[in-house]
């Protein structure tokens, strides 16, 4: 049985959870979210215990695969509509910055045109100053992919240690070719 799968997720104090056929609604005082459940996972909710158990049909591979991950998602779930999940950017170049622009992060990150990223629903971007990002949001998946689409419009190079990293990332820098020639 799998370690993850078997552990029941607790629901603090202000969350509720319902399930409709295959979808499971986690509601809690940060906010709501949703989940397809795979159909051949089972979720099931004790009132009396406040905790959310999922169960898996047999020991096949993908079921196995499947009822860690199941309860992992809930779990993600449940913590975030309690806290929000967190990540935070730095952008690292002279010139360098972001600002937002209603819903839309503008970013001027040495390109010939500022690039505008859509902020997803449900993920709060705040700028603290132009060079440090904040994304939170319920959902952890958003607030994570939004944090690696932004990364990835100028990754932090080696030589130089420019571009947009997470915060407290450590990019490892290389010698120049100055450096290289002995002569």
């Amino acid at each position: 049985m799998s370690r993850i799968g078997k552990k029941p997720v607790p629901l603090p104090a202000g969350v509720t959870a319902k399930v409709d056929g295959t979808q499971l609604t986690i509601k809690g005082p940060k906010g709501e979210l949703k989940l397809a459940v795979h159909p051949a996972m089972t979720v099931a909710i004790d009132d009396a215990t406040k905790q959310v158990t999922v169960t898996r049909p047999d020991d096949a591979a993908q079921n196995r695969a499947l009822h860690g991950l199941t309860r992992a998602l809930i779990n993600n779930m449940v913590n975030g509509v309690v806290t929000p999940f967190t990540k935070k950017l730095e952008i690292v170049g002279v010139g360098y910055q972001a600002a937002l622009a209603g819903k839309f992060l503008n970013l001027s990150v040495g390109f010939a045109n500022t690039i505008k990223l859509p902020v997803p629903p449900g993920v709060t971007c705040v700028l603290a100053d132009p060079t440090h990002i904040a994304l939170t949001g319920c959902d952890r998946q958003a607030v994570g992919q939004f944090a690696a689409v932004i990364r990835r419009v100028r990754p932090p190079e080696p030589y130089k240690g420019k571009g947009i990293r997470y915060e407290g990332e450590h990019v490892r820098r290389k010698a120049g070719k100055a450096m290289a020639s002995g002569g």
